[in-house]
């Protein structure tokens, strides 16, 4: 179900970015996880983030196209709440700065609490070009 989820969020993603204009938009790529493949809508410097699951916890996942010239960061983090209304805490993180697309991962995080998984992506020297997005907390 929640991969279902988030291919439709994926989906709803990429039709906003095409009919933003070519420019902004590329061609749609599958990620292949631990359990299910996840839908990603390639948009150039914009992340694709999503949680991954199994046993031994959960492991954030982002990664971003880009252009193959332009020095790229990703960063990814997995926050938790331990109760409604409490702060958001970063739990585990990973960052990546390379030039062209990049994919980040974060350590496993073993956890009952509320959970969501952060990322933020674009060209590494320029703040103002970067996006961030975060998973639904409720996705898992």
């Amino acid at each position: 179900m929640r991969a279902r989820i988030a291919a439709v969020l994926a989906t709803v993603a990429g039709i906003a970015a095409l009919t933003a204009g070519p420019a902004a938009a590329a061609t749609a790529a599958t990620a292949t996880s631990e359990n299910n493949p996840v839908a990603c809508a390639a948009v150039l410097n914009s992340p694709c983030v999503w949680q991954e699951a199994n046993t031994a916890g959960i492991a954030g996942i982002a990664q971003v196209s880009a252009d193959p010239g332009q020095l790229t960061l990703v960063q990814v983090e997995v926050r938790t709440q331990k109760a409604w209304g409490s702060p958001w805490e970063t739990v585990a993180s990973a960052t990546t700065v390379r030039f062209g697309s990049a994919k980040a991962v974060t350590p496993r995080v073993a956890t009952a609490d509320l959970k969501m998984v952060c990322a933020t992506a674009g060209p590494a020297l320029d703040v103002a070009r970067q996006i961030t997005t975060c998973t639904h907390p409720f996705a898992g």
